[in-house]
């Protein structure tokens, strides 16, 4: 078995993706990158690795260790956003792998109409990401006891429990307020959206509580109208932000749910 594998970051088009830029950059574990031919004008763009880190057993072993695989994702992420920056590119996972040069090709022949198909959809077009969050978590204030009365410790409980539960529906009723702004300012400007899971845990930081992860595949030309159509979504609204990010690489609308990559 070889020592070294075939490490795919993407697939681009030859005519549009410079060899020397390619050749100039550093990807995963420090690997030069190079691109492979395929038919009908499609490229790999892809690094050699070492086996002993990329073999199924192996790389299943390092996927749990969290700084390794923060580095392997950061120089992914770093080739494909510069690939990006100068032609159409159709990101592929993290992670994929061939034996080899050959066998990545023979891949990438097979579903080369497809990739084609993906390519020209994509071509012109970045992703932005949308995320809102509600923060819902200050502190009631429980609301004084009439003059005379006096609340047992139980009665006063459950009226801070009452006025908290108001506080989060009104918060909750504003973000699908934001929501609704978001979504129309995709239709306005958007060819597609993808729905993500929302973060929970240690992925939703101390921004809150997160609520809409979204991502929008937007024309080149319409992307600042859409960013501040966005941005203006929350405005006026207490208790939520809207989170834009991007542009990026179309990781989100590479391929549609239940095809196969290379």
């Amino acid at each position: 078995m070889s020592d070294l594998m075939t490490y795919v970051y993407g697939v681009a088009r030859a005519d549009e993706t410079p060899a020397d830029l390619v050749a100039a950059l550093e990807g995963v574990v420090g690997a030069p990158v190079h691109l492979v031919p395929g038919g009908d004008g499609l490229v790999l763009v892809a690094s050699r690795v070492p086996a002993e880190d990329f073999r199924e057993e192996a790389l299943r072993r390092r996927l749990e260790d969290l700084d390794w695989l923060s580095a392997v994702a950061r120089a992914h992420h770093g080739v494909v956003e510069a690939v990006a920056a100068r032609a159409t590119v159709l990101p592929l996972r993290l992670a994929t792998v061939y034996l080899d040069d050959a066998r990545a090709r023979q891949v990438l022949d097979a579903g080369r109409e497809l990739f084609a198909e993906r390519l020209a959809r994509l071509a012109g077009h970045v992703e932005w990401g949308v995320k809102i969050y509600v923060d819902s978590s200050a502190p009631a204030e429980v609301p004084a006891a009439p003059a005379g009365a006096e609340l047992s410790p139980g009665r006063s409980y459950l009226r801070g429990r009452r006025q908290q539960q108001r506080m989060r529906d009104t918060a909750h009723e504003a973000a699908r307020r934001a929501a609704e702004g978001v979504e129309a300012a995709g239709r306005a400007h958007a060819a597609e959206r993808a729905r993500h899971r929302v973060q929970q845990g240690t992925l939703a930081g101390s921004a809150g509580e997160n609520v809409v992860n979204d991502a929008y595949l937007v024309p080149l030309e319409s992307g600042e109208a859409f960013r501040a159509e966005v941005a203006r979504a929350a405005d006026g609204l207490a208790g939520v932000r809207v989170e834009i990010t991007g542009p990026w690489a179309p990781y989100s609308f590479a391929m549609v749910s239940g095809e196969s990559e290379p």
